[in-house]
C-alpha cells in the first residue's frame, strides 16, 4: 500500500510540470478551426471546437494558424483564435 502511494505521488510529479509548460489555445469563434502543429520532426492537425480550450506543445513547437500565419511556441503561451486569426497574449 505504501509503495502504491509513493508511485502515485511520483507519477503525478512527472505529469504535473508538463501541463505548466504547455501552450493554452482558446477558440473564441463560433466554428471549429484546425491548427497544424509541428513538433519534434512530426506534424499533426489539431482541431479545436467553437469555444473550446486545449493544451498543446509541452516541449515547444511551430503552429500554423487557421489563416496560414505561423508562430513559434515555447510552451507557456496563451493563444486565442478570433476571426480565424491566432493571437498570442
Amino acid at each position: 500500500m505504501k509503495n502504491m502511494l509513493i508511485m502515485t505521488v511520483l507519477a503525478g510529479a512527472l505529469v504535473a510540470p508538463t501541463a505548466a509548460f504547455s501552450a493554452t489555445v482558446t477558440n473564441r469563434d463560433g466554428s471549429a478551426h484546425t491548427l497544424v502543429v509541428s513538433e519534434g520532426g512530426s506534424q499533426v492537425e489539431v482541431s479545436i471546437g467553437a469555444g473550446e480550450t486545449i493544451e498543446i506543445c509541452p516541449q515547444g513547437c511551430f503552429v500554423t494558424m487557421p489563416n496560414g500565419d505561423r508562430e513559434v511556441l515555447t510552451g507557456p503561451e496563451t493563444l486565442e483564435i478570433e476571426g480565424g486569426r491566432g493571437k498570442i497574449l
